[in-house]
């Protein structure tokens, strides 16, 4: 295939990619470039400064939808929840929705997605056939796992925008049923969940009934919740929690369950997960009162950043002489350390609840140089957002460096999506630092675009 694929795209397309890069060619190569997208799910607090915002309104959307051969071609800029809207009529679905829906396809490549199909097709760049990348140094160069920028395909996941920006996509789907019938089952001990993972992850099934879908909750030490679903024809019925009632409590009550496929996907947004509480969305007598359209994760996305820039929490804990850490993170632990990190997790933060979702390579033949897991183990990422006191005396992001030194312990990773705290020397061996500055100095050279560990460590 040629490097320029434009020439297969729509005239429309063609135009747009055309203005993109006159536009980035006239930015003053002095300043950072930043995405002007009204949407983020980044928890790292960007200061505010002359960013250049590039406009990539008119690249969202899904050019198409091929159910004979279960591939869509989607604009970068294109959020899971208008993807999933274009691909459900024809009975089909992306290999893997990250939960929250105004994540963009670009982004979950660019970083990373998971879900609960992970632990089968591992995370949303692992199907991708090919992508279009405006490049650090203005070009628009086409990246398969197999022409002239296969480094730059398996370097892209992760960079997060550093290396450039996606602005289409083709991606594989796949056939989905229209419901999904779940099995909560309940364990008193994380190895006993852990040790069902692994039989899930090696046979597909657990006691004769397939399972499409697996991810879990730590409600209690002694509490842990695994949802095994798949998709199913037809349902005796189908919950709605988007009104009153609240996903993840029903996974304290109920042996199982059935959701439509377009709910189950988005079961998670509802409620943020369970940080809509902080929010008194949960409170039964306030419930009923917020429209269903305020119940989505961009709402309370926006709301807490607003509280976060204001500083008006950190005021409120100043005249309290207390000073709280923020704790939002994504790590992702080997499964046979699942069991390790949750102690030392309940011992010195004591969060909860805490997500579990199986992770595991889809291919291992391939390797992803800026996130580098190993290929043949079982991974389980670990999702905690809340904010804990720390003591007196304790320096910035005090919590948070005892969690990353745990995690590297425990051979494990962590997701760049929130504040991070490594020297250079660790950063560059957990996230590909040689083959990362070689991609750096292939595709941006000039350094228009911030390094990896400028934008998600020292985050200037």
């Amino acid at each position: 295939m040629p490097t320029d694929a434009r020439s297969r795209r729509p005239t429309d397309y063609s135009q747009r990619v055309d203005r993109l890069v006159s536009d980035y060619a006239r930015l003053d190569r002095g300043q950072r470039v930043r995405l002007g997208k009204p949407t983020s799910n980044l928890f790292r607090v960007r200061p505010r400064g002359d960013d250049h915002r590039l406009d990539v309104d008119g690249f969202a959307g899904v050019l198409d939808v091929d159910a004979e051969t279960l591939t869509a071609d989607v604009l970068g800029m294109t959020t899971y929840r208008d993807l999933v809207a274009a691909t459900l009529p024809s009975g089909l679905a992306p290999m893997v929705v990250p939960q929250l829906g105004t994540i963009t396809l670009g982004g979950a490549v660019a970083g990373l997605g998971i879900e609960s199909t992970s632990f089968r097709a591992g995370c949303p760049h692992e199907s991708v056939l090919e992508m279009d990348v405006l490049t650090g140094d203005g070009r628009v160069v086409t990246a398969t796992a197999t022409n002239e920028h296969s480094a730059l395909f398996h370097g892209f996941p992760n960079s997060y925008g550093t290396l450039g920006y996606a602005l289409r996509l083709r991606i594989e789907l796949e056939r989905v049923q229209p419901y999904v019938h779940l099995r909560h089952m309940r364990y008193r001990s994380v190895d006993e969940a852990a040790a069902t993972i692994d039989a899930v992850v090696r046979t597909g099934e657990l006691d004769g009934v397939p399972v499409d879908y697996l991810d879990g909750v730590v409600l209690a030490r002694d509490r842990v919740v695994l949802s095994l679903a798949r998709g199913v024809p037809e349902a005796p019925y189908a919950s709605d929690y988007t009104g009153r009632a609240v996903y993840w409590r029903s996974l304290a009550d109920r042996s199982e369950d059935y959701l439509t496929i377009h709910d189950y996907l988005w079961r998670w947004d509802t409620d943020w997960f369970w940080c809509s509480r902080a929010f008194g969305v949960q409170n039964p007598a306030v419930r009923p009162l917020v429209p269903r359209s305020m119940k989505r994760s961009e709402v309370y996305w926006s709301a807490m950043n607003s509280l976060r820039r204001s500083q008006v929490i950190a005021r409120a804990d100043k005249l309290r002489r207390r000073r709280r850490e923020f704790v939002i993170q994504d790590v992702e632990v080997p499964l046979d350390q699942l069991g390790r990190f949750l102690a030392f997790f309940d011992d010195e933060v004591g969060m909860l609840p805490i997500w579990l979702c199986p992770i595991r390579q889809r291919d291992p033949s391939t390797r992803w140089s800026t996130f580098a897991l190993e290929p043949e183990v079982t991974y389980v990422n670990v999702g905690f957002w809340g904010s804990v006191y720390v003591p007196p005396g304790t320096g910035s992001g005090w919590v948070n460096q005892r969690i990353e030194h745990e995690v590297s312990s425990c051979g494990g990773h962590k997701s760049l999506y929130s504040d991070s705290f490594y020297d250079r020397d660790q950063f560059e061996r957990l996230y590909g630092g040689v083959e990362y500055a070689a991609l750096k100095q292939q595709y941006d050279n000039d350094g228009r675009l911030q390094d990896l560990f400028s934008k998600c460590v020292t985050n200037h």
